[in-house]
């Protein structure tokens, strides 16, 4: 369950949870700190979101992003540390680090981040490979947000029409109704890549939690794919991936 203050949503989730009545054995609850502005430290982050989500722990707390934490991460991280010793996080990452960002990270760091969660899809599949690759040697997971950017914000690209066949091949196959949302949340399953989404629309939950039930793409599928993503360069969000200068 992705939560952060930046997306205003921990107090809603929190209801949910209140109202869903599950064990909280079975949730697996993330959140994340955007800010220490004014003093501020993680500490009152993370109180601050348990507080709003109506609970005692968060199963993972993350550094929302390097950018915005500027020469504040280091210290930040170390105070994160404490706090999972103290079992407010039960694991801790980051998101939207480089690799410069984890290398830094990483020479002061106790506990090596359990996640690193990025944009990612077919059109930055080809700039981030040195980061997978870097995140596979630490033993970092990758996680993704942004996996529907192909559909969203760059239509008619030129993964479409991968998209297009693999979905009438996964229909044809299973019988059942297909989207190429799904293809692609099958595409990041195919690379071990958790889907990290959010939505409003009860429809859009339902086709994430059912793409669970659809078989593998086959490896010509996800080759098919990476070599059309590799053929055009789109990033959503952090433009400073891209940007030499930070």
């Amino acid at each position: 369950m992705p939560g952060a203050e930046v997306y205003a949503n921990e107090a809603s989730l929190g209801a949910g949870i209140a109202a869903a009545g599950k064990p909280r054995e079975e949730l697996f609850v993330t959140s994340k700190v955007i800010d220490l502005d004014n003093g501020r430290t993680v500490r009152d982050a993370l109180t601050q979101s348990l507080a709003r989500l109506g609970l005692n722990y968060v199963d993972l707390f993350l550094l929302h992003s390097p950018k915005r934490l500027e020469g504040k991460v280091l210290a930040a991280w170390k105070e994160l540390e404490g706090l999972q010793e103290e079992g407010l996080a039960r694991s801790i990452g980051v998101s939207n680090f480089r690799v410069k960002d984890l290398d830094a990270l990483l020479e002061i760091a106790t506990v090596v981040p359990a996640v690193n969660q990025i944009e990612y899809h077919p059109y930055v599949f080809k700039a981030s490979e040195p980061l997978l690759a870097f995140h596979k040697k630490r033993g970092i997971l990758t996680t993704s947000y942004g996996g529907l950017t192909p559909l969203v914000y760059q239509k008619g690209g030129p993964v479409d029409p991968m998209l297009a066949s693999i979905r009438e091949r996964l229909e044809k196959d299973t019988g059942k109704h297909v989207t190429e949302g799904q293809v692609l949340g099958l595409w990041l399953r195919a690379q071990g890549i958790p889907q990290i989404t959010t939505s409003s629309k009860l429809e859009r939950v339902k086709e994430y939690v059912a793409t669970d039930a659809l078989p593998d793409l086959t490896s010509e599928e996800v080759r098919a794919i990476n070599e059309a993503g590799s053929q055009l360069h789109f990033r959503y969000c952090v433009q400073y991936f891209d940007d030499n200068s930070w």
